[in-house]
């Protein structure tokens, strides 16, 4: 059985201002089944963004644990992202679920893996998924050498990974705060 790919999520902190774009496209094997999903959501009442790599349920599993660690941490993105890793880690369930989590708020952007990993970028800049490394390599030279905001930079930098990577699409969807 071929495994589903698809997934460019680029995240960008900037002077308090977060932004993550993702693309749509999900492909089973060589053949795209889905063009328009959305892999990107507002949590916590809309003050933290999130977006995933990896199977779907797992990552709505993952966004769920999350919202709750965001919860019981009234907010606090890093805090809560230490618990989430701690959690599936060591949880036998959550162990085996295959996503990973960019998120963000005002104050920074992270990733967030299964094997513990809570990684926040030197330059702010954070990138996962199939298209990933193209999307990152876009948005460093734009954050670089432009005025662009990290919005525009975020979905060139989707829009440049969907010109490279076959796994990726040029519908994306962007979340800002």
């Amino acid at each position: 059985m071929s495994q589903m790919h698809g997934t460019t999520i680029i995240g960008i902190h900037r002077n308090g201002t977060t932004a993550i774009c993702g693309d749509g496209q999900v492909t089973l094997g060589e053949t795209i089944v889905k063009g328009t999903a959305v892999k990107i959501r507002k949590l916590f009442d809309g003050k933290v963004i999130g977006g995933f790599a990896g199977a779907t349920s797992d990552a709505i599993t993952l966004f769920e644990k999350f919202e709750e660690k965001l919860k019981a941490n009234k907010g606090s993105l890093k805090k809560s992202a230490v618990e989430l890793a701690k959690e599936w880690r060591s949880d036998r369930y959550l162990r085996k679920l295959e996503a990973m989590l960019v998120a963000g708020d005002s104050t920074g952007i992270i990733l967030i893996t299964g094997v513990g990993d809570v990684l926040e970028p030197d330059d702010g800049i954070i990138a996962i998924g199939s298209g990933g490394n193209y999307a990152l390599a876009a948005a460093r030279a734009l954050s670089a050498n432009t005025k662009l905001s990290v919005k525009d930079i975020a979905i060139k930098s989707v829009l440049v990974a969907s010109e490279i990577c076959i796994y990726t699409n040029s519908n994306y969807i962007i979340e800002e705060i």
